[in-house]
């Protein structure tokens, strides 16, 4: 009997333990990534390409929610395997700091996070938050070293689709790498018409959109990489519709408001194909009669 009592006055007593420890925790990730958090929001804030980094954060605790019950039965097995990956997170914000690169800095905040649930909480915690933490990487955004290697050959590839789509359509059309040159008109493929932005926004709705339509893995990944043509070839016909706009009623017609609103037009033509898609991929495998 005085077992049992004094068994519940210890499990009493590190409840506060664990909660200050956590507490302490959260301060000392809050004071290393106070200034690469605000400039993830500032990021957010001022570039299109990743203003959806607003709302991962909230997905992701999403994710967390969603599973915290299921969390809440699992055992705690502290892993030391966690101790070599939170100093290879850790020398990954040192390097980024001395070297000024953002996304290095940035990326060590994640590969941290997973370090310490493995350190503290254990391998099968970790393989159950793997997409709460995992799906933190669409808020980053991507090195201007990888953006140039990937907008240009976009902005080539949506260039050449449109021209040969206008001239299809009865348009003269002259195309001189990312130049379209009309009878009234030169429109340039700039990189911020390249579609990243929309191939970004994209892939993280996919992600979200295959984990809550399919409950097998391969049919969420084959929505995902499904995803990326369908964001470059909306891009491109987005192009189109543009040279269109400004061949029949001017350039002023293919900027501003108009501009602007054909780029959501799009980008919502492309999430109903993907819904469509997902929807087909729902069916493979389904007996005819289900």
């Amino acid at each position: 009997m005085n077992s049992t009592i004094d068994t519940q006055k210890v499990s009493k007593s590190r409840i506060p333990i664990e909660r200050i420890f956590a507490a302490i925790l959260t301060g000392l990730l809050g004071f290393l990534y106070y200034e690469i958090l605000a400039g993830l929001v500032y990021d957010w804030d001022t570039d299109p390409n990743y203003s959806h980094g607003f709302l991962v954060p909230f997905m992701s605790a999403y994710f967390l929610w969603e599973r915290w019950e299921q969390l809440t039965t699992l055992a705690i097995r502290p892993n030391g395997w966690g101790i070599p990956l939170l100093g290879f997170g850790v020398l990954m914000l040192v390097i980024g700091s001395v070297g000024a690169e953002l996304f290095t800095q940035r990326m060590s905040l994640i590969v941290v996070l997973s370090s310490l649930v493995l350190l503290i909480l254990g391998k099968e915690i970790l393989l159950h938050l793997s997409l709460p933490i995992g799906f933190l990487v669409f808020m980053i955004p991507l090195p201007s070293i990888v953006v140039n290697t990937i907008a240009f050959p976009l902005q080539i590839f949506a260039a050449q689709t449109a021209a040969f789509c206008l001239f299809n359509l009865g348009i003269p059309v002259l195309r001189e790498g990312n130049l379209i040159t009309l009878a009234t008109s030169t429109l340039e493929v700039a990189e911020a018409c390249s579609g990243l932005r929309s191939l970004m926004a994209l892939l993280a709705l996919g992600s979200v959109y295959g984990y809550f339509s399919q409950r097998l893995m391969w049919k969420r990944w084959t929505l995902v990489i499904i995803s990326i043509p369908i964001a470059i070839l909306a891009n491109a016909f987005r192009v189109t519709g543009t040279g269109v706009l400004a061949n029949y009623w001017g350039p002023e017609a293919a900027e501003g408001f108009y501009h602007t609103f054909e780029g959501w037009l799009v980008f919502v033509v492309a999430f109903v194909l993907l819904l469509a898609c997902g929807t087909l991929i729902s069916r493979v495998g389904r007996p005819a009669n289900a």
